[in-house]
């Protein structure tokens, strides 16, 4: 981030150019350009959403094992390994592990993301503590 806002401010305070910018802090051109064009560093994008085509029909089971390991202890909920395992034994997938972790990745989330919404519609509001005081 430094070297980005060195760049940004060499050439719009100081006035140089981008090719001398490029020479002096090692940089391609391009980059100065990509640089000198956005205030802040945009970040990567993805254009389309991930697909795993032979994960895809088992997404609702694994949901369905992990929503069910919320009730159990944490030494006994299943591994990236054992859903593996449990789909090629049980439902028959042919794809490979590398594909789970991810997966796993974005559907904890999705899981937290569920209770916690279901848990805001059941339980009333918190008080905050110490507001009363105030």
């Amino acid at each position: 981030m430094e070297v980005y806002l060195a760049v940004r401010r060499a050439h719009f305070d100081e006035g140089r150019s981008k090719r001398s910018i490029a020479r002096d802090f090692g940089l391609a051109r391009g980059t100065v350009d990509k640089m000198c064009a956005y205030s802040s560093p945009p970040g990567y994008r993805r254009s389309q959403k991930v697909r795993r085509p032979k994960l895809e029909a088992f997404t609702d089971t694994i949901d369905q094992w992990l929503l069910e390991d919320q009730n159990r202890p944490k030494k006994q909920r299943h591994t990236a390994k054992r859903i593996f395992e449990r789909l090629r034994e049980e439902e028959g997938f042919t794809g490979g592990y590398t594909v789970i972790p991810p997966f796993l990745i974005g559907s904890s989330r999705r899981i937290h993301a569920a209770v916690f919404s279901f848990m805001a519609g059941v339980m009333p509001p918190m008080p905050m503590l110490g507001r009363s005081l105030l």
